[in-house]
């Protein structure tokens, strides 16, 4: 029936509404955000309407933040964001893992207290400022990313990154430095005291 009425003439109008919906319903880029952990307002950070931002009092964002459509940003453990840092679309942030208490629980888990669970992790990540994430990466609780560092598309990231890394990869692998890929584009900047870092210069 629904199958008929779309194929007539009927279809374009089904359709016209629907792309409407659809344009209305668009992933968006909110401006500002109240950053609970330091209770200040981050007016040049910007969070896309579609990510997903999980116990917001363990996320710190500082200015000029840029959380891409579709992330996950899990705060239960601690999540803090520097300055300037970009987010890429798809990608997950962890603080805290129940792979292990959900077997030492079985099916009382949800009876216990997350922070009572035996095996429960509960680990900050930390991501310095300037540093890019591409899309569709993965973050692990326990994780710290310097200042400056570019992590590559669909890398796995668990542990210490340096800062002015360039990583990729699953397991991430180190394959660079971003002051060595900055050298190139020097002459580009007009006014070197705009670049994020003077003494990396």
């Amino acid at each position: 029936m629904i199958r008929k009425l779309y194929l007539s003439p009927f279809g374009y109008i089904i359709s016209g509404v629907l792309h409407i919906i659809a344009w209305f319903h668009k992933p968006f880029m909110s401006y500002g955000y109240f950053n609970r952990p330091t209770r200040t307002f981050q007016k040049y950070t910007r969070v896309s309407s579609s990510a997903k931002l999980i116990h917001k009092r363990g996320i710190d964002l500082g200015n000029h933040v840029w959380i891409g459509h579709y992330c996950l940003l899990d705060g239960t453990g601690s999540v803090s964001i520097g300055e300037g840092v970009q987010i890429s679309s798809h990608t997950a942030i962890y603080s805290h893992s129940s792979q292990d208490a959900i077997r030492m629980l079985g099916k009382d888990f949800i009876k216990v207290p997350a922070i009572q669970r035996p095996g429960y992790k509960l680990k900050p990540v930390k991501i310095g400022a300037y540093t890019f994430v591409g899309t569709s990466s993965v973050i692990l609780p326990g994780t710290t990313i310097g200042k400056g560092c570019l992590i590559g598309a669909g890398s796995l990231l668990r542990g210490n990154i340096p800062d002015y890394a360039i990583a990729v990869g699953n397991p991430v692998e180190i394959i660079g430095d971003t002051r060595e890929r900055d050298k190139n584009r020097f002459s580009d900047i007009m006014d070197k005291e705009k670049y994020y870092d003077p003494e990396a210069i």
